[in-house]
């Protein structure tokens, strides 16, 4: 008898402890995810350009929270939590014009919705050192983000960094291609400490009051 009753004791801390385990798993699964996308060109040619202002932002978020990129499917991929959410920030290696195939890819393996996605992209549009979040809206241009238009739609946010306009007629690739000079970087950098900030509130506090508190500061 004592013998069996060892044996129940024992069947039965193993069905509790597969329970709790159970338990702990669906909770991981159920953990808000998020993916933040930088948009860039891949290799060391592109180091530092305007159009890798995404990358930039990307490796600066990483950098303050202690995380690391590992080559994988479709991009450079970093894993960190916060608060209880799980982040994944991809640098796609597609190269900008194939940006999407990165974003749907890395959503659908992880089953992130629409609404926590976040793309941080360079913007002729706006002045060096300028910012805006949207929570949607169309390309305005930018072949990273029409690609990723064109296979999840436009229903995502997007944080556009100001890269300035100040080249001649023509002279557009050029511009967006060459790299920043220490008295760019001057002004630049301010404007990603503050995306850094932006990315946590974004995942935190939500869209709308990332962009009430924040839209402010990046006019120029």
């Amino acid at each position: 008898m004592a013998g069996s009753t060892k044996l129940r004791l024992l069947e039965s801390a193993i069905t509790f402890l597969r329970r709790v385990l159970k338990k702990q798993n669906e909770k991981q699964e159920k953990m808000d995810k998020y993916l933040i996308v930088g948009l860039g060109n891949p290799g060391a040619e592109y180091d530092q350009t305007r159009h890798n202002t995404g990358f930039m932002v990307l490796d600066a978020f990483a950098n303050a929270v202690g995380t690391t990129f590992d080559d994988r499917r479709y991009g450079f991929v970093a894993e960190t939590s916060l608060k209880g959410r799980k982040l994944f920030l991809l640098k796609p290696t597609t190269y900008m014009n194939l940006s999407g195939n990165a974003v749907r890819y890395w959503m659908n393996k992880e089953n992130i919705d629409e609404s926590h996605l976040l793309v941080i992209v360079d913007d002729l549009s706006l002045p060096l050192g300028a910012f805006r979040m949207k929570g949607n809206g169309s390309n305005g241009g930018h072949n990273g983000l029409g690609h990723i238009q064109q296979l999840i739609g436009q229903q995502y946010a997007r944080l556009r960094m100001g890269i300035g306009n100040d080249f001649p007629r023509g002279a557009q690739v050029d511009w967006v291609l060459g790299r920043y000079s220490d008295d760019d970087m001057k002004v630049l950098q301010p404007s990603i400490d503050t995306a850094v900030e932006m990315i946590k509130s974004f995942v935190l506090a939500g869209i709308n009051i990332t962009m009430n508190q924040y839209n402010k500061l990046g006019k120029k």
